[in-house]
């Protein structure tokens, strides 16, 4: 039983990484094996519309035919158990990487057609954990919602099982004096002390629920 996570952001030990380990944490707890790859390490772009994948006969059908550093890493994704990826809110959406990620994950196991058909060869549960500066209010007000509604439906159409963990009002750095900014420090650090923690442990149960589902 193998639960891989994936991070879509270019910090490799905050806010969303660290979410990401307690949900790999949660796994191991129930006998999985893990693994963390960093997005940001991989020299990769996104879909290149080449349509191979759709290809009739074609010997890419259902997979990217594209080659570069992301290519094993989507192979290998058809041999885990579970799934959890992990992006901080950038102007309202996921990050580019994060996106460009999805673009080749999705795309070659969409089929057009009008019975929601998946090439993916089993049924995969997915988590999305998303993490951001903006507190909820700015959810609805910047559509982040929405974007994270589509994301679930795509992913509950190619794999079968989504869920999402949204954890806002994030630390973002370790001095507010250096930086520019309006926000209310100390209400920020309250928050990182008392809620953060909570957030974590919603992410280690992830981990834990999924690891349980195989």
């Amino acid at each position: 039983m193998k639960v891989l996570a994936i991070n879509g952001s270019p910090r490799k030990q905050w806010n969303t990484a660290t979410l990401l380990n307690k949900a790999l944490e949660g796994a191991y707890s129930e006998g999985a094996e893990t693994e963390l790859i960093n997005l940001y390490d991989l020299n990769f772009v996104g879909c290149t519309s080449c349509f191979a994948c759709k290809l009739k006969n074609g010997v890419s059908y259902g997979h990217c035919a594209f080659k570069d550093e992301l290519s094993p890493v989507l192979k290998s994704i058809e041999d885990v158990d579970a799934l959890i990826l992990g992006s901080p809110i950038y102007l309202g959406t996921v990050t580019g990487v994060i996106r460009s990620f999805l673009e080749r994950l999705i795309f070659p196991y969409l089929v057009y057609d009008t019975n929601r058909t998946s090439l993916f060869p089993k049924k995969l549960p997915v988590g999305f954990i998303y993490t951001m500066g903006a507190n909820e209010e700015f959810i609805k007000t910047l559509s982040i919602d929405k974007h994270i509604e589509l994301n679930e439906m795509l992913l509950d159409r190619m794999f079968g099982l989504s869920e999402s963990l949204i954890v806002t009002d994030t630390y973002q750095f370790d001095d507010y004096s250096k930086y520019v900014n309006s926000f209310d420090v100390e209400e920020k650090t309250k928050r990182r002390i008392e809620i953060f923690p909570i957030d974590c442990e919603k992410a280690h149960n992830m981990g834990m629920r999924f690891a349980k589902m195989v």
